[in-house]
């Protein structure tokens, strides 16, 4: 591993004015201490990447680069979400660098784990996850989704990492793995796992965001967690076989069962467990072929080929 490795800190930044000019402020003083303690080389560089943003958040970015070579910008030509723009910023970068690490703009995730991450690098990880200790910081109601998402998607046979988000450090050689999946409906925290090489750990404790609002809020974050679980697993179709075949077996059983009780001529009224039976099939089948058609969608979207991403400018060092 190359002992003085370029670092790229790649953030994705949506209507970020608020808490951009202290984040500048924390990643210059990170890079410059590992700079100087010989951790990375002095090339390392801070990427910000503006997802479409409707404040200033793109003319602050232009403003930092103006001001320091040492901050980088890349302009989307419109928003196209959190992943598509962390993967921009990763494939704009990849062969500028030898290892990136990627981070929110608000700065919950510790920076100080950034060391643990370039020292596991050095002991020969091509990946290295930020994983949460901890969800003191969450709601009740936002820890037990968390992490009962987690638990389903494992299940599900998703292989993702628990607690880890986007927080990782990947390096260059990662980064080429990465650029070979071509899917369009994209969950990185499932994706970067099947990279494979070899991977390490850091722990940290989140932190309170210092400002503005979340982009994440409750309806954004479940069409997330739809996206990421239908984007890794075919396994709710398979379970959707499953169940029909059990209601299949059901239906035998209350055949036969109807059957003797008309030959021994018992009367059965059945009218509650006929409608019940009717609403529940009716809304079985209705859920299933939505789940259905949420694959279907999916493979018409990835037939397009359309692009994940266009960069408007790019903003770097000239030589």
């Amino acid at each position: 591993m190359n002992q003085n490795a370029v670092l790229y800190l790649v953030v994705p930044c949506y209507n970020e004015e608020e808490v951009l000019p202290e984040t500048a402020k924390q990643l210059k003083q990170k890079i410059n201490t590992l700079s100087e303690q010989q951790k990375i080389s002095p090339k390392s560089r801070i990427v910000f990447v503006n997802d479409g943003s409707k404040d200033k958040t793109w003319q602050l970015i232009q403003q930092y680069h103006q001001e320091d070579e040492i901050f980088q910008g890349v302009n989307l030509s419109r928003n196209k979400g959190h992943q598509n723009a962390l993967l921009a910023g990763l494939m704009t970068v990849k062969d500028c660098c030898d290892i990136t690490v990627s981070l929110d703009a608000d700065l919950q995730d510790d920076i100080d784990a950034i060391d643990g991450m370039v020292e596991k690098y050095y002991n020969g990880c091509e990946i290295v996850y930020g994983v949460r200790n901890s969800r003191e910081t969450d709601t009740f109601f936002k820890k037990t989704t968390a992490e009962g998402y987690y638990k389903i998607m494992k299940l599900l046979g998703a292989d993702i990492v628990f607690n880890h988000a986007d927080y990782r450090l990947m390096s260059r050689k990662a980064l080429e793995g990465l650029e070979q999946f071509e899917e369009s409906n994209l969950f990185l925290r499932g994706i970067v796992p099947m990279i494979g090489y070899q991977t390490g750990e850091v722990y940290y404790a989140r932190k309170e965001r210092m400002a503005g609002e979340s982009k994440y809020p409750l309806k954004k974050m479940l069409a997330f967690a739809w996206e990421g679980l239908t984007s890794l697993t075919v396994r709710p179709i398979k379970m959707i076989t499953a169940c029909g075949a059990l209601i299949f077996i059901v239906s035998i059983i209350m055949l036969i069962y109807s059957l003797i009780r008309h030959l021994t001529g018992a009367t059965i009224t059945g009218w509650t467990s006929m409608m019940f039976s009717i609403w529940a099939i009716g809304g079985l089948q209705l859920l299933s072929i939505g789940i259905i058609g949420e694959y279907i969608g999916k493979v018409y979207l990835e037939s397009k080929h359309r692009p994940k991403y266009i960069v408007q400018e790019y903003l770097h060092d000239e030589n």
